[in-house]
């Protein structure tokens, strides 16, 4: 007879106890165990919450190299069947190897379930009949728990589920993550509906009033925002810093529709506006994508929506500075270009009417769509493609954490028929699916990129552009460690091109992501082992430090309302010289649709207790020493970068943290 030592580990995370009796069945080159009921000293305690339970299986015989174990979880007659979350086994053998075998898996069921060893495994080296029969399995049953769903034409698919139970228990949030969700979101509307807020559709008389609401959650930057939301570098500032860094770029020639001559300006330096345009200071936004969208109407009233152009001036001093803005796309008598030099109330109102713009473009382009339902989608082709066994889904696995219950959640709350950012933003309604869809259909690889996209928007040499300098170290950082984890597993181009499963995991990105557009720049299958590399590098970027940029900074930038405006009940000013303070007033958000985009920025910007942060796995799918030394690596790197944002951070009078790495988020999980 010899002796495996078997022990197991079950996950420290609420609801993880089992009571039911578990069993377990060896299975290696040369033969498998019996099932063999786990009995422990500790008794009922051997699979309750963080325990670690070894256990004795004999066989007859040695079993040869481990390939799998089946695992079974059975009710005992007094008591109900439940639900157990073991986090892995380890069995060493009799000639001393030890194997691991990763779980991470809810088991609710008295079905046997078969996990493989954890050493990395691509399908064309998957050679033993039992393991090719397991990796099948897993995917038939992945194919049908995680199921593609147009949730509308235009934009990526979805998962399919009709609530949150149907997700599977592996993806839902823990006990911890959907209390503290569900605390903060009510907390908030509360506190707004005991002041009376939430159901007043009247306009606000004053700002001193706003200052009253905002009061109850502040930030550090959004006290920065109160004080200096009328400063023009400020105003400036944010299409640098702020939760949309993704839109400006370098000017230039001038748009045909956007006449803006050197007379119009005055510029700091001197010089005029062609002269600074050849010099490479002159910087355009362009809110193109909103032109011609249906605003929505709030509290019976019709809103207002524009698509502007901003044009900005880099100053001898190097800072920002915004010079002219028309509000809508064409050029008319009634479309007035404004300049810092016009009447207070005129130059306000349209930086009032550039913000709320930016309200929609960033929710829906760059947050939404550019974050949220990319991860989606590269989430859902992972699980249904992968088996666990592979090594890049044990590389992104961390990387999906929570993502399809916030997307669900999402689509629920936000952008529902009943939803808040359908009735209480511009953009809210027949707007917002068409603002997605032109979005959609402008996607490009290089703009997921981002030294592609820095390089292409001409941003490589604009002064204080703390987006593009963590963003670019920390993308250099990831690409350094998918490169040595990839490389490591994948040795030549032909590796690459053979692994089937690794080509459907693109291809269904490409067809349910990217909804087969051509033009994008988008790779359709791999060929080579760096295009591979640069692929997954995009992929964790966007699920992680980009979604931070654009995320966390939400209610920093709009907790103070005048700086992001969700919608506005006003059209802009035709002629200049008849805006002032009240016209302003009545252009803002009425009172209530206020109070609904401060208590749902609030809530997409508070981090849960259980935030898992860029760089961190706490469970251990990689077995072998290699990645796991890369994953170290990977680690110190992150904190370096994050010592030294830090640093800077202390001189900033607005501090850039939002790619920092100790804040960066691993998912799109909030």
């Amino acid at each position: 007879m010899v002796t495996y030592k078997v022990t197991v580990t079950t996950a420290p995370r609420v609801h993880a106890t089992t009571l039911n009796n578990i069993y377990i069945k060896l299975v290696g080159t040369d033969g498998e165990s019996e099932r063999e009921w786990l009995i422990s000293f500790k008794g009922a305690a051997a699979f309750t919450i963080g325990a670690v339970s070894s256990f004795e299986v004999s066989c007859p015989a040695s079993l040869g190299k481990l390939v799998l174990i089946e695992i079974t979880k059975r009710p005992l007659l007094l008591f109900p069947d439940d639900s157990w979350f073991p986090s892995k086994v380890e069995i060493k053998s009799p000639e001393g190897h030890t194997y691991h075998f990763p779980i991470y898996r809810w088991i609710t069921d008295s079905k046997d379930h078969l996990f493989r060893e954890g050493t990395a495994l691509r399908v064309f080296e998957d050679s033993h009949h039992l393991g090719k029969h397991s990796r099948a399995t897993e995917l038939m049953w992945r194919e049908e728990e995680y199921r593609w769903n147009v949730y509308t034409e235009g934009i990526p698919h979805t998962i399919k589920v009709g609530n949150i139970l149907d997700l599977p228990c592996e993806v839902r949030f823990s006990f911890t993550k959907a209390s503290e969700f569900l605390y903060t979101a009510a907390t908030g509307l509360t506190e707004l509906r005991l002041k009376g807020l939430s159901n007043t559709e009247e306009n606000w008389t004053d700002i001193d009033a706003i200052n009253r609401v905002f009061c109850l959650n502040k930030t550090e930057i959004s006290e920065y925002a109160q004080d200096h939301w009328k400063d023009d570098d400020f105003f400036a500032y944010q299409f640098l810093n702020g939760v949309n860094p993704m839109l400006i770029r370098r000017c230039s020639v001038l748009p045909r529709n956007f006449p803006v001559t050197d007379e119009m300006v005055f510029l700091r330096g001197g010089h005029s506006l062609s002269e600074e345009m050849q010099n490479g200071n002159i910087f355009l936004c362009d809110y193109k994508r909103l032109d011609g969208v249906k605003a929505n109407v709030i509290n019976g009233k019709k809103q207002y929506l524009m698509a502007p152009l901003v044009l900005l001036h880099k100053t001898p001093d190097d800072k920002l500075m915004p010079i002219a803005i028309q509000l809508k796309q064409k050029p008319a008598d009634d479309n007035p270009i404004f300049f810092p030099t016009d009447p207070e109330y005129d130059w306000l109102l349209a930086k009032i009417f550039v913000r709320s713009a930016d309200f929609s473009e960033h929710q829906l382009n760059v947050h939404l769509l550019r974050t949220h339902l990319l991860a989606e989608a590269f989430a859902v082709s992972l699980l249904r493609n992968l088996p666990m066994v592979h090594p890049l889904y044990k590389l992104l696995i961390p990387h999906t954490r929570y993502t399809l219950q916030i997307n669900f959640l999402a689509r629920r709350l936000l952008i529902s028929d009943t939803g808040v950012f359908t009735q209480f933003s511009a953009s809210g309604g027949e707007g917002m699916f068409e603002i997605l869809r032109r979005s959609q259909s402008s996607l490009t690889y290089t703009s997921l990129c981002i030294p592609d996209d820095i390089a292409e928007r001409g941003l490589e040499s604009v002064p204080n552009f703390y987006y593009r300098d963590d963003g670019l170290k920390l993308w250099d950082i990831i690409y350094s460690f998918v490169k040595g984890l990839l490389t490591y597993y994948y040795k030549n181009d032909a590796e690459v091109q053979k692994d089937s499963e690794l080509q459907k995991w693109l291809q269904d990105i490409h067809v349910h992501g990217f909804l087969s557009q051509q033009g994008t720049g988008i790779p359709q299958s791999f060929r080579t082992v760096p295009e591979l590399v640069k692929f997954v590098t995009m992929v964790i970027f966007t699920s992680s430090a980009q979604h931070s940029a654009v995320n966390s900074g939400q209610y920093d930038y709009g907790g103070w309302m005048p700086n992001t405006p969700i919608s506005l009940q006003l059209p802009p000013p035709t002629t200049k010289g008849s805006s002032d303070e009240r016209t302003m007033l009545q252009t803002l958000p009425a009172v209530n649709t206020t109070a609904q985009g401060m208590a749902t920025m609030w809530l997409l910007s508070k981090q849960s207790s259980d935030f898992a942060p860029l760089g961190h796995y706490p469970e251990e799918h990689f077995s072998e020493e290699v990645p796991r030394k890369l994953i170290q690596d990977f680690q110190g790197e992150l904190r370096v970068l994050s010592t030294a944002i830090q640093a800077r951070n202390i001189n900033l009078a607005v501090p850039y943290t939002y790619m920092d790495p100790e804040l960066v988020e691993n998912s799109v999980a909030i």
